[in-house]
């Protein structure tokens, strides 16, 4: 990329006429590169080799080195080997937005609670320019089901939220619209659906119009070799066929001085419209219904129904039901859900106005951010790494982090205030964000856009606990020369869902899935520790020294919570000690467990307690805090 030239703000093509913006004066060019080379990881689903972000970003591979380099210091991206692998701690930069917007903090309970009634996946979608994002995902678990993911964009006219945002749109959204759509005919600048070339299924109708359009080729080129030059205004067909002067495969323009090719050779001189083009007869007549239906326009067999939700008269969001053909047709999904689904949106526009009415009612100054240390940070950071560090992309990023919930429009001053930067610099932040189109301004307030979300959240957001935990197992494992396993508490087992082995002659060799009891294991204690009434049945004696009274088995438990570990001694094996602690998610529930595990010759109990607890707590930190910027706005599946 030219050092003053960038993509301009878009939607999923680079610019929404494919041209150049030239990059403000004040615009921070680091920050420019660097949020290229996340845009990059994301649309190669998390995970690229530093050679391929070279090729994909056309900097120089030094350039990506010190790019990726300063993000991996920051948390974003993991460095493994030649590769580079996002990092859940990227989310934050997705959360400031989310939380700002308000909207999953009020209405993702409503969604949920319509998808466990219908049985069917539900999503909430905001409007990003020709666009639509998914903030919020409710889906079912079926062979059959939904892969979008929160973060994701899709092109306005594929979807059935896409004509209900456009009803507000101006002339310039619809010029937008248009430009993009000539420049990118194939929604190749949109990763999350197939590509528009996909070829439409042609009945026995269509295919003797099929017949009638080439007869008329045949006359028309005949007409031209005798010198008889038959235009559009001449066909006989105009008026009959909405098909006229469009290519039969679907997301190809025909170019008016192709070369003339024989239909036989699956190519006629006419193309059926592809999908998209009634957009704007669909937008009229959602903006009539007041909902919409998309018939399996991003591929075959999906279908959906969608209304807004609407705060202030302003459509805040949309609501979908999506569904398969194998359950619904797109009219039967609509005769049979559109009542369900307009209680919902109903119920959801009070819970808005109940939100708006008591921010009103208890009016509190604008919030702002405690400064976040930025400074100190940056330049332990810089002593560290050199030149490797680029301070002004770190700086940059953290701009970003400035807005959340309470803090959903901010001045400059009070971006400056919660960064701690200077205001100099905040300001040419700023301006670099607004240009790459992350943040909007009016009137000296700034807001960030639905575009942030496209900064690692749509791979991270499917990231379960075990992919989460895996690079801290590896890392522990290596720093004590021992296994590492993490578990789940299922019923009164356990059952391991993470491990990283040890390649020495005597080590626990036990594979992800295997289940275990929870009584005698010290991953089963901590998390047994954290039930009200933990289930202490059949306490079978595995060895001499298992513990198979339940009061004392019970007492060993209350230690446990008070401690905030335990460790087993040859209870579920002879010669097999091992240590664990719980894993908790934001709100303080465990929902794991980690362990070290060895040979009793390894370490005495004494040993395990001062030299592996310490770094197993310091593991499981790191692990917790991932997880919880994971889970702020969804559900992190535990497997």
């Amino acid at each position: 990329m030219p050092s003053n030239v960038a993509p301009a703000p878009g939607t999923g093509t680079s610019s929404a006429a494919g041209a150049e913006a030239v990059v403000p004066a004040e615009a921070v060019t680091p920050l420019i590169r660097g949020i290229a080379v996340l845009r990059r990881l994301t649309d190669a689903d998390g995970v690229s080799s530093l050679s391929g972000l070279e090729r994909s970003t056309g900097l120089a591979r030094s350039t990506v080195d010190r790019i990726t380099a300063t993000l991996a210091r920051r948390g974003y991206v993991r460095l493994d080997g030649r590769d580079a692998v996002l990092a859940p701690r990227l989310m934050e930069l997705g959360n400031a937005y989310l939380a700002a917007l308000r909207l999953p903090r009020l209405l993702d309970a409503h969604a949920d609670a319509l998808a466990d009634e219908l049985d069917e996946s539900v999503s909430l979608a905001v409007g990003d320019q020709d666009g639509i994002r998914f903030i919020h995902q409710a889906t079912r678990r079926r062979a059959m089901s939904l892969s979008f993911r929160i973060g994701d964009l899709l092109p306005a006219e594929r979807t059935a939220p896409g004509p209900l945002f456009a009803t507000e749109w101006g002339d310039r959204e619809w010029a937008r619209w248009h430009e993009r759509r000539a420049a990118d005919p194939e929604d190749r600048g949109f990763p999350a659906v197939p590509a528009r070339s996909r070829p439409i299924e042609y009945g026995e109708d269509d295919r003797n119009d099929e017949k009638d359009r080439i007869g008329a080729h045949r006359t028309n080129r005949a007409n031209r070799t005798n010198g008889k030059d038959l235009t559009v205004a001449q066909d006989p067909t105009v008026g009959k066929d909405p098909t006229v002067g469009k290519d039969l495969t679907v997301g190809r323009s025909l170019a008016a001085d192709r070369p003339e090719e024989e239909p036989g050779a699956g190519r006629s001189a006419r193309r059926l419209p592809t999908l998209g083009d009634d957009f704007e007869q669909r937008t009229a007549e959602a903006r009539e219904a007041g909902w919409a239906l998309d018939d399996q326009l991003i591929e075959p067999g999906l279908v959906a129904l969608s209304m807004p939700v609407r705060e202030a008269g302003r459509i805040a969001c949309v609501v979908s039901v999506v569904s398969h053909t194998s359950r619904h047709t797109a009219a039967d999904l609509r005769d049979t859900l559109l009542p369900r689904l307009r209680e919902a949106v109903a119920a959801m526009e009070r819970e808005l106005r109940e939100a708006q009415h008591a921010e009103s009612a208890t009016p509190t100054p604008r919030a702002t951010a405690a400064p976040s240390g930025l400074a100190v940070w940056t330049g332990a950071s810089k002593q560290e790494l050199g030149r490797e560090f680029i301070e002004s992309l770190a700086r940059g990023l953290t701009v970003i982090t400035a807005f959340g919930e309470g803090r959903a429009e901010l001045n400059l001053t009070e971006v400056a205030q919660a960064t701690g930067l200077a205001r100099a610099t905040a300001r040419r932040a700023l301006i670099t964000l607004e240009h790459l189109g992350y943040v909007t301004a009016h009137d000296r307030v700034f807001r960030l856009t639905p575009r942030v979300l496209g900064l690692g959240f749509p791979p991270l957001s499917r990231t379960s606990l075990a992919e989460i935990a895996a690079p801290h197992l590896t890392e522990l494992s290596q720093r004590l020369h021992d296994s590492v396993s993490l578990a789940v508490l299922t019923g009164d087992e356990i059952q391991y869902t993470g491990r990283v082995s040890t390649s020495r002659v005597m080590s626990v060799h036990i594979t992800i899935g295997t289940r275990l009891p929870a009584y005698p294991t010290a991953l089963g204690r901590v998390m047994l520790a954290d039930l009200p009434e933990p289930p202490l049945t059949e306490l079978l004696p595995l060895t001499p020294r298992t513990i198979t009274d339940p009061a004392r088995l019970t007492a060993v438990l209350d230690r446990v919570r008070e401690e905030g570990y335990a460790l087993v001694d040859e209870e579920l094996e002879v010669g097999l000690r091992s240590v664990a602690v719980p894993v908790r998610e934001r709100g303080g529930r465990v929902v794991a467990a980690v362990n070290v595990a060895m040979h009793s010759s390894r370490r005495t109990p004494e040993e395990c307690v001062a030299e592996v607890l310490p770094e197993l707590r310091a593991a499981v930190g790191r692990i917790e805090e991932d997880l919880w910027v994971a889970g702020r706005f969804r559900r992190v599946p535990r497997t």
